[in-house]
């Protein structure tokens, strides 16, 4: 890496430190530095159990139980015995701790509107802020399987229809294509995977079954501020393993040629090209897995 590269980079974490008031002691001008606003934060947000608590925020035991305490000393949070393990602890927000929730969630969202009002290419700078949140938090990303019908998966759905709109040559009509029914990804015929990086969904796969031991893989999709990362291995590796817990023994595809980095991501994991098994108009070409 050049010394510009480099110089860069930390001008970069200045900036960033700098907006998001990470020196402040009253971070957002509530009372507590940033450290304890995120605990907070994060409890709110659902994440109660304190180890999964402590690996999420990346922070060690100590610094981990002082925050806590922090917070229960101001009567914001209690920490209790996990119901189902008393070895482990579970961490809650009282009812001033909901209400102070309530004020960072305004607060933080208000700042957010703010610094998009400020830049003129409001979508670049989205756009770049998705791919250094995912660049960083790639360890952290989770695949999790989802109804077809939730807004992660439409949300995925749609960002990946528009993109066949642009890269195919004859546009891409989901009427047209051979669709899945909803109930054809979900168990015990199927399942839809979404990829998660801190909640927001960043690519999907389905899996697309009758009940027999012969099923379809559909909607292979990932965000393009995520490529590169392994994230589309990572999801055709979950999804062969959710085929397997339904006792399903063959897979197949369908692509274009268009689509050429998913074509080879085909080849090179054991897929094997067949002859046409459907009418859809879009794919030209046609893959097959034994599992």
């Amino acid at each position: 890496m050049t010394i510009d590269a480099i110089s860069r980079i930390r001008r970069f974490n200045r900036a960033v430190t700098a907006e998001v008031g990470a020196l402040d002691t009253s971070f957002l001008g509530r009372g507590r530095p940033l450290g304890a606003a995120r605990v907070l934060n994060a409890i709110g947000h659902g994440r109660g159990e304190v180890g999964s608590l402590r690996d999420y925020l990346g922070l060690d035991s100590g610094l981990m139980s002082r925050l806590l305490r922090s917070l229960e000393e101001e009567g914001l949070v209690v920490t209790l015995p996990h119901p189902d393990d008393a070895r482990r602890r579970v961490a809650a927000l009282t009812e001033a701790g909901r209400r102070e929730f309530a004020a960072y969630e305004g607060l933080s969202n208000a700042r957010a509107a703010e610094l998009l009002a400020r830049f003129p290419k409001g979508e670049d700078l989205l756009r770049a802020m998705d791919l250094v949140a995912t660049a960083l938090g790639a360890s952290r990303i989770t695949i999790e399987e989802v109804d077809p019908r939730a807004e992660a998966a439409l949300h995925c759905l749609t960002a990946y229809y528009a993109e066949l709109g642009r890269r195919l040559s004859t546009g891409f009509d989901v009427s047209r294509s051979c669709d899945s029914e909803a109930a054809d990804m979900m168990r015990p015929r199927g399942t839809f995977l979404v990829a998660l990086s801190d909640g927001l969904p960043i690519g999907c796969v389905g899996l697309k079954g009758k009940g027999g031991e012969v099923a379809e893989i559909k909607r292979l999709w990932v965000s393009p501020s995520s490529r590169g990362l392994g994230l589309a291995r990572r999801l055709m590796e979950a999804v062969e393993a959710a085929a397997r817990d339904l006792s399903i023994h063959t897979l197949r595809l369908d692509s274009n040629s268009a689509l050429t980095e998913a074509l080879r991501l085909y080849r090179s994991t054991g897929w094997t090209e067949i002859d046409r098994f459907n009418d859809d108009p879009y794919p030209d070409h046609f893959f097959e897995k034994r599992l």
